[in-house]
C-alpha cells in the first residue's frame, strides 16, 4: 500500500519483518522479494537518491540502454507494491534497538511535519549516497549536464567517454589520481580543481609526463546545449575544450540514522557486512553503496536479493511449519 499522512496510522501498530530504508535499486529489490517471501515489509524513500540522476542505464541486462534511472525506479515501486509491500516517501530520522525489533522515527512532509515511529523485526539500510557536484552560482547549469554527458561513475560510464576531450574535475589532490584510471576510456585528460586545493609539484609533475593539463580556477559555467557539453568555463575567462567529463569529488553517504546503534563495525563511512550483506548487528543489513565494494545497479539489486532472502530464513527456521492438517487427521482417524 502507498503510504502518506492521511492513511499511516494504518499501519502505527503494525510491527513489520522488515523496515527498508531507501527506495533505490537495492531497497525495492529487497522489497519486491520479501513481499513474495510473504513477509511485511515497509519502504521508506526520501526521494532524488543517486539513481534518479541517471538519464540512461546502458550496462545493465535486459532493458533498453536508455532507460533512465526514473523509469526503473517507478516500475519498482509498483511491482513491489502490487506483491505487497508498503511504500512510504519520507525521511527516516533516528532508528533506536528496542531489544527484540527496531523503532524507526520518520519525519513525512516538508510542511506541517509529523514524524510516525514504525516498528520492524530486520531494518535494511539501503539508504545510499549522493555525488558531491562542484558548487556554482547556477547550480541548474550543472544538472543540465550531470547524468547526461557529466558523470560520476567511471566504471559506468566510461565507455561513453572514449576517445573524447575529457574533464575531470576533482576536490583533492588524491581525487586527481583517477585520472590514470580514466586514461583506459582516453587519453585526452584536463584536470580542474575548482580552486578547492592545492596541487603539490610532484602531481604536478606526473600530470605533465601523461599531457594533462592542469586548471586551478573555479569553474563558472559549463558550456553546451541539449545537455551536451562542448567545454568548462572558468572564473578567470579560461575555456577548457571537453565534450565530456568525470566528477570525482566524493559523496555524501546518509547514514546518520546508524550512527547511534551499539556493535555495528564500520569502515569509514561504509558498513562491513557478511555474504548475504548482514552487518555485524544480527538484525541490520546495508546494500548497495552503504556497504563496502564497488557502487553499481546491478550490484545493489544483488544485495536486496541476498538481504531478503537471508531475513526470510531467518524468521522460516524460526516459525512454526505449516502442514496439511486435514491429511494428518485422516491418517490419525484411519489409524
Amino acid at each position: 500500500m502507498k503510504l502518506s499522512s492521511k492513511n499511516l496510522d494504518q499501519r502505527l501498530d503494525t510491527l513489520y519483518d522488515a523496515i527498508i530504508v531507501g527506495g533505490g535499486m537495492g531497497g525495492l529489490s529487497a522489497a519486491i522479494y520479501l513481499a513474495r517471501y510473504g513477509l511485511k515489509c515497509l519502504v521508506i524513500e526520501k526521494g532524488r537518491g543517486r539513481s534518479l540522476w541517471m538519464q540512461d542505464l546502458r550496462n545493465y541486462l535486459g532493458i533498453d540502454p536508455n532507460t533512465p534511472g526514473r523509469d526503473i525506479l517507478n516500475h519498482g515501486v509498483k511491482q513491489a507494491i502490487q506483491w505487497g509491500a508498503d511504500y512510504l516517501p519520507g525521511f527516516v530520522e533516528d532508528v533506536v534497538d528496542e531489544g527484540d525489533h527496531f523503532a524507526v522515527r520518520v519525519k513525512v512532509g516538508k510542511q506541517n511535519s509529523i514524524y510516525p515511529v514504525f516498528h520492524s523485526k530486520y531494518l535494511i539500510a539501503a539508504s545510499g549516497i549522493i555525488d558531491i557536484l562542484p558548487q556554482i552560482e547556477n547550480m541548474q547549469n550543472i544538472y543540465d549536464y550531470a547524468g547526461y554527458t557529466l558523470h560520476v561513475c567511471m566504471i559506468c560510464d566510461g565507455f561513453d567517454m572514449w576517445d573524447q576531450k575529457a574533464v575531470l574535475i576533482a576536490g583533492t589532490e588524491s581525487q586527481i589520481n583517477a585520472a590514470f584510471v580514466l586514461n583506459w576510456f582516453t587519453p585526452y585528460i584536463s584536470v580542474l580543481t575548482h580552486g578547492l586545493c592545492t596541487v603539490g609539484d610532484e602531481m604536478k609533475q606526473k600530470l605533465a609526463d601523461h599531457g594533462y593539463p592542469l586548471y586551478e580556477a573555479p569553474i563558472a559555467r559549463i558550456l553546451g546545449e541539449n545537455h551536451h557539453m562542448s567545454g568548462i568555463e572558468l572564473t578567470d575567462g579560461t575555456i577548457v575544450e571537453a565534450t565530456t567529463g568525470l566528477i570525482n569529488m566524493g559523496s555524501i553517504y546518509h547514514n546518520r540514522y546508524l550512527k547511534g546503534i551499539a556493535g555495528l563495525e564500520w569502515d569509514g563511512e561504509n558498513l562491513i557486512t557478511n555474504n548475504m550483506m548482514q552487518t555485524s548487528h544480527p538484525r541490520l543489513f546495508a546494500l548497495g553503496d552503504l556497504k563496502q565494494g564497488i557502487n553499481q545497479v546491478s550490484i545493489a539489486v544483488a544485495d536486496g536479493t541476498l538481504a531478503a532472502t537471508q531475513i526470510w530464513r531467518n524468521i522460516r527456521r524460526a516459525s512454526t511449519p505449516r502442514k496439511w492438517e486435514e491429511n494428518i487427521a485422516r491418517v490419525t482417524a484411519a489409524k
